[in-house]
Protein backbone atom coordinates (compact mmCIF):
# COMPACT_ATOMS: atom_id res chain seq x y z
CA UNK A 1 0.00 0.00 0.00
CA UNK A 2 2.80 2.43 0.89
CA UNK A 3 4.89 2.19 -2.28
CA UNK A 4 8.34 3.58 -3.03
CA UNK A 5 7.97 7.33 -3.52
CA UNK A 6 10.85 7.49 -5.98
CA UNK A 7 8.85 5.44 -8.47
CA UNK A 8 5.47 7.02 -7.71
CA UNK A 9 6.68 10.64 -7.72
CA UNK A 10 9.03 10.32 -10.69
CA UNK A 11 12.25 10.92 -8.74
CA UNK A 12 15.25 9.13 -10.19
CA UNK A 13 17.48 7.37 -7.67
CA UNK A 14 21.17 7.73 -8.54
CA UNK A 15 22.88 7.05 -5.18
CA UNK A 16 22.13 6.47 -1.55
CA UNK A 17 22.53 10.18 -0.77
CA UNK A 18 18.99 11.41 -0.38
CA UNK A 19 19.47 14.94 0.91
CA UNK A 20 22.44 17.25 0.39
CA UNK A 21 22.69 20.68 2.00
CA UNK A 22 25.57 22.94 0.97
CA UNK A 23 26.50 26.25 2.62
CA UNK A 24 22.89 26.97 3.56
CA UNK A 25 22.15 30.50 4.73
CA UNK A 26 18.77 31.72 5.97
CA UNK A 27 18.01 35.33 6.87
CA UNK A 28 15.00 37.00 8.43
CA UNK A 29 14.16 40.68 8.54
CA UNK A 30 13.65 42.22 11.97
CA UNK A 31 12.80 45.68 13.18
CA UNK A 32 15.44 47.65 15.03
CA UNK A 33 16.11 51.13 16.30
CA UNK A 34 13.73 53.52 18.01
CA UNK A 35 10.12 52.29 17.65
CA UNK A 36 11.33 49.71 15.13
CA UNK A 37 11.66 52.26 12.34
CA UNK A 38 14.45 50.42 10.52
CA UNK A 39 14.63 46.85 9.29
CA UNK A 40 17.80 44.79 9.21
CA UNK A 41 18.55 41.17 8.26
CA UNK A 42 19.08 38.61 10.99
CA UNK A 43 21.15 35.57 10.02
CA UNK A 44 19.41 32.53 11.51
CA UNK A 45 21.46 29.88 9.68
CA UNK A 46 24.92 30.41 8.26
CA UNK A 47 27.14 28.13 6.13
CA UNK A 48 25.43 24.86 7.12
CA UNK A 49 26.39 21.77 5.12
CA UNK A 50 25.54 18.08 5.57
CA UNK A 51 24.18 15.07 3.72
CA UNK A 52 21.67 12.38 4.65
CA UNK A 53 21.54 8.89 3.20
CA UNK A 54 18.46 6.81 2.46
CA UNK A 55 17.07 5.00 5.47
CA UNK A 56 19.29 6.90 7.93
CA UNK A 57 18.60 9.40 10.70
CA UNK A 58 20.57 12.61 11.13
CA UNK A 59 20.02 14.51 14.35
CA UNK A 60 20.18 18.29 14.55
CA UNK A 61 20.68 19.23 18.19
CA UNK A 62 21.21 22.45 20.09
CA UNK A 63 19.58 24.81 22.52
CA UNK A 64 16.61 27.02 21.65
CA UNK A 65 17.56 29.59 19.00
CA UNK A 66 20.46 27.55 17.62
CA UNK A 67 18.88 27.46 14.14
CA UNK A 68 18.04 23.77 13.97
CA UNK A 69 14.32 24.20 13.26
CA UNK A 70 15.07 26.85 10.63
CA UNK A 71 17.35 24.35 8.85
CA UNK A 72 14.52 21.82 8.81
CA UNK A 73 12.08 24.37 7.43
CA UNK A 74 14.58 25.45 4.77
CA UNK A 75 15.05 21.84 3.68
CA UNK A 76 11.30 21.68 3.03
CA UNK A 77 11.24 25.19 1.55
CA UNK A 78 9.01 26.42 4.33
CA UNK A 79 11.74 29.02 4.80
CA UNK A 80 13.54 30.50 1.81
CA UNK A 81 17.32 30.25 1.53
CA UNK A 82 19.34 33.45 1.21
CA UNK A 83 22.30 31.43 0.00
CA UNK A 84 23.57 27.91 -0.52
CA UNK A 85 21.76 24.93 -1.96
CA UNK A 86 19.37 22.18 -0.83
CA UNK A 87 19.23 19.10 -3.06
CA UNK A 88 16.91 16.12 -2.88
CA UNK A 89 18.31 13.36 -5.08
CA UNK A 90 20.27 15.95 -7.03
CA UNK A 91 17.30 18.24 -7.61
CA UNK A 92 17.47 21.82 -6.35
CA UNK A 93 14.59 22.16 -3.89
CA UNK A 94 14.51 25.97 -3.86
CA UNK A 95 14.69 26.28 -7.65
CA UNK A 96 11.92 23.74 -8.34
CA UNK A 97 8.71 24.96 -9.92
CA UNK A 98 5.39 23.48 -11.01
CA UNK A 99 5.21 19.71 -11.24
CA UNK A 100 8.75 19.22 -9.97
CA UNK A 101 7.99 21.29 -6.87
CA UNK A 102 4.87 19.21 -6.19
CA UNK A 103 6.90 16.00 -6.56
CA UNK A 104 9.50 17.22 -4.09
CA UNK A 105 6.90 18.37 -1.59
CA UNK A 106 5.39 14.92 -1.69
CA UNK A 107 8.75 13.21 -1.24
CA UNK A 108 9.61 15.31 1.84
CA UNK A 109 7.20 15.63 4.75
CA UNK A 110 7.23 16.96 8.32
CA UNK A 111 6.01 15.89 11.74
CA UNK A 112 5.51 18.99 13.88
CA UNK A 113 6.31 19.57 17.53
CA UNK A 114 2.75 20.34 18.63
CA UNK A 115 0.37 17.70 17.27
CA UNK A 116 -2.65 19.71 18.41
CA UNK A 117 -1.94 22.91 16.50
CA UNK A 118 -0.80 21.04 13.39
CA UNK A 119 -4.23 19.44 12.82
CA UNK A 120 -7.23 21.41 11.54
CA UNK A 121 -9.81 21.30 14.35
CA UNK A 122 -12.68 21.72 11.85
CA UNK A 123 -11.81 18.57 9.88
CA UNK A 124 -12.33 14.97 10.88
CA UNK A 125 -9.25 12.76 10.84
CA UNK A 126 -10.56 11.10 7.70
CA UNK A 127 -10.86 14.46 5.95
CA UNK A 128 -7.35 15.44 7.06
CA UNK A 129 -5.80 12.23 5.73
CA UNK A 130 -7.95 11.94 2.61
CA UNK A 131 -7.08 15.37 1.20
CA UNK A 132 -3.39 14.69 0.39
CA UNK A 133 -4.26 11.31 -1.11
CA UNK A 134 -6.63 12.96 -3.58
CA UNK A 135 -4.38 15.96 -4.30
CA UNK A 136 -1.44 13.73 -5.21
CA UNK A 137 -3.54 11.18 -7.11
CA UNK A 138 -2.80 8.32 -4.73
CA UNK A 139 -6.47 7.41 -4.54
CA UNK A 140 -8.86 7.45 -7.48
CA UNK A 141 -12.01 7.77 -5.39
CA UNK A 142 -13.24 8.70 -1.94
CA UNK A 143 -13.85 5.03 -1.25
CA UNK A 144 -10.28 4.08 -2.09
CA UNK A 145 -8.99 7.01 -0.04
CA UNK A 146 -10.98 5.84 2.98
CA UNK A 147 -9.50 2.37 2.68
CA UNK A 148 -5.99 3.83 2.61
CA UNK A 149 -6.77 6.03 5.61
CA UNK A 150 -7.81 2.96 7.61
CA UNK A 151 -4.49 1.27 6.73
CA UNK A 152 -2.50 4.38 7.69
CA UNK A 153 -4.24 4.72 11.05
CA UNK A 154 -3.68 1.08 11.95
CA UNK A 155 -0.04 1.28 10.88
CA UNK A 156 0.40 4.18 13.31
CA UNK A 157 -1.31 2.39 16.18
CA UNK A 158 -4.75 3.99 15.89
CA UNK A 159 -8.11 2.23 15.42
CA UNK A 160 -10.09 2.61 12.20
CA UNK A 161 -12.86 4.27 14.20
CA UNK A 162 -10.58 7.28 14.74
CA UNK A 163 -11.30 8.39 11.16
CA UNK A 164 -14.69 9.86 11.99
CA UNK A 165 -13.55 11.89 15.00
CA UNK A 166 -12.04 15.35 15.44
CA UNK A 167 -8.56 16.22 16.80
CA UNK A 168 -9.87 17.47 20.16
CA UNK A 169 -11.23 14.00 20.92
CA UNK A 170 -7.71 12.54 21.20
CA UNK A 171 -4.81 12.76 23.62
CA UNK A 172 -1.53 14.43 22.67
CA UNK A 173 0.12 11.10 21.90
CA UNK A 174 -2.80 9.99 19.75
CA UNK A 175 -2.76 13.29 17.84
CA UNK A 176 0.94 12.84 17.16
CA UNK A 177 0.25 9.36 15.77
CA UNK A 178 -2.31 10.98 13.47
CA UNK A 179 0.27 13.60 12.48
CA UNK A 180 2.68 10.82 11.58
CA UNK A 181 -0.05 9.09 9.57
CA UNK A 182 -0.64 12.31 7.65
CA UNK A 183 3.07 12.58 6.85
CA UNK A 184 3.08 8.97 5.64
CA UNK A 185 -0.05 9.39 3.54
CA UNK A 186 1.85 10.66 0.47
CA UNK A 187 4.54 7.97 0.73
CA UNK A 188 7.55 10.20 1.42
CA UNK A 189 11.17 9.13 1.50
CA UNK A 190 12.28 11.84 3.94
CA UNK A 191 10.51 13.12 7.05
CA UNK A 192 11.66 16.12 9.05
CA UNK A 193 10.82 15.37 12.68
CA UNK A 194 10.72 18.73 14.48
CA UNK A 195 10.86 17.97 18.23
CA UNK A 196 8.13 15.33 17.72
CA UNK A 197 7.97 14.24 21.37
CA UNK A 198 8.85 17.37 23.35
CA UNK A 199 5.19 18.34 23.86
CA UNK A 200 4.23 14.86 25.10
CA UNK A 201 4.24 13.22 28.53
CA UNK A 202 7.41 11.27 29.26
CA UNK A 203 5.40 8.03 29.41
CA UNK A 204 4.22 8.56 25.82
CA UNK A 205 7.49 9.79 24.32
CA UNK A 206 9.08 6.34 24.11
CA UNK A 207 6.02 4.94 22.33
CA UNK A 208 6.19 7.60 19.61
CA UNK A 209 9.96 7.22 19.19
CA UNK A 210 9.63 3.46 18.86
CA UNK A 211 6.82 3.92 16.33
CA UNK A 212 9.09 6.16 14.25
CA UNK A 213 11.89 3.59 14.38
CA UNK A 214 9.53 0.77 13.37
CA UNK A 215 8.19 2.79 10.44
CA UNK A 216 11.72 3.62 9.34
CA UNK A 217 12.63 -0.04 9.30
CA UNK A 218 9.46 -1.07 7.46
CA UNK A 219 9.41 1.73 4.86
CA UNK A 220 13.06 2.69 4.45
CA UNK A 221 12.44 6.26 5.60
CA UNK A 222 15.14 8.83 6.25
CA UNK A 223 14.67 11.24 9.15
CA UNK A 224 16.09 14.69 9.76
CA UNK A 225 15.50 14.61 13.51
CA UNK A 226 15.47 17.96 15.30
CA UNK A 227 15.77 17.91 19.08
CA UNK A 228 17.28 19.58 22.12
CA UNK A 229 17.19 16.29 24.05
CA UNK A 230 20.47 14.40 23.80
CA UNK A 231 18.92 11.22 25.24
CA UNK A 232 16.31 11.17 22.48
CA UNK A 233 18.97 11.80 19.84
CA UNK A 234 21.03 8.94 21.26
CA UNK A 235 18.04 6.63 20.83
CA UNK A 236 17.12 7.75 17.31
CA UNK A 237 20.12 8.94 15.31
CA UNK A 238 22.93 7.46 13.24
CA UNK A 239 24.77 10.76 12.84
CA UNK A 240 24.52 14.02 14.80
CA UNK A 241 25.13 17.67 13.92
CA UNK A 242 25.42 20.00 16.90
CA UNK A 243 24.26 23.56 16.19
CA UNK A 244 25.01 26.81 17.94
CA UNK A 245 24.32 30.35 16.75
CA UNK A 246 23.12 29.18 13.35
CA UNK A 247 26.22 27.10 12.61
CA UNK A 248 27.20 23.44 12.92
CA UNK A 249 29.93 23.30 15.55
CA UNK A 250 30.36 19.52 15.70
CA UNK A 251 29.43 16.66 13.39
CA UNK A 252 29.96 12.92 13.58
CA UNK A 253 28.47 9.52 14.25
CA UNK A 254 26.34 9.03 17.33
CA UNK A 255 29.27 7.33 19.07
CA UNK A 256 31.71 10.09 18.19
CA UNK A 257 29.52 12.98 19.28
CA UNK A 258 27.91 11.49 22.38
CA UNK A 259 30.76 9.35 23.72
CA UNK A 260 33.80 11.42 22.72
CA UNK A 261 32.63 15.00 22.06
CA UNK A 262 35.37 17.41 20.96
CA UNK A 263 33.58 20.73 21.48
CA UNK A 264 33.02 22.29 24.89
CA UNK A 265 29.48 23.25 23.88
CA UNK A 266 28.62 19.62 23.10
CA UNK A 267 30.09 18.55 26.42
CA UNK A 268 27.91 21.13 28.18
CA UNK A 269 24.78 19.81 26.45
CA UNK A 270 25.64 16.28 27.56
CA UNK A 271 26.26 17.35 31.15
CA UNK A 272 22.74 18.80 31.19
CA UNK A 273 21.20 15.34 30.54
CA UNK A 274 19.52 14.14 33.77
CA UNK A 275 21.28 11.16 35.35
CA UNK A 276 24.35 11.43 33.14
CA UNK A 277 27.68 11.26 34.91
CA UNK A 278 29.89 14.23 33.94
Amino acid sequence: MLANVNEQAGLTVSSDVLLKVEKLRVEFLRESGFLGKSVEPFVAVDDVSFSLREGQTLGLVGESGSGKTTVGRAVLRLAEAAGGRVEFKGRDVHAARGKESLQLRRAMQIVFQDPGSSLNPRLTIEQTLTEPLLVHGLAKSIGEARERVAVLLEKCGMPKSAAGKYPHEFSGGQRQRIGIARALSVEPKLIVCDEPTSALDVSIQAQILNLLKDLQKDLGLAYLFISHDMSVVDHMCDEIAVMRGGKIVEFGTREEVLRSPRETYTQELLRAVPGRVA
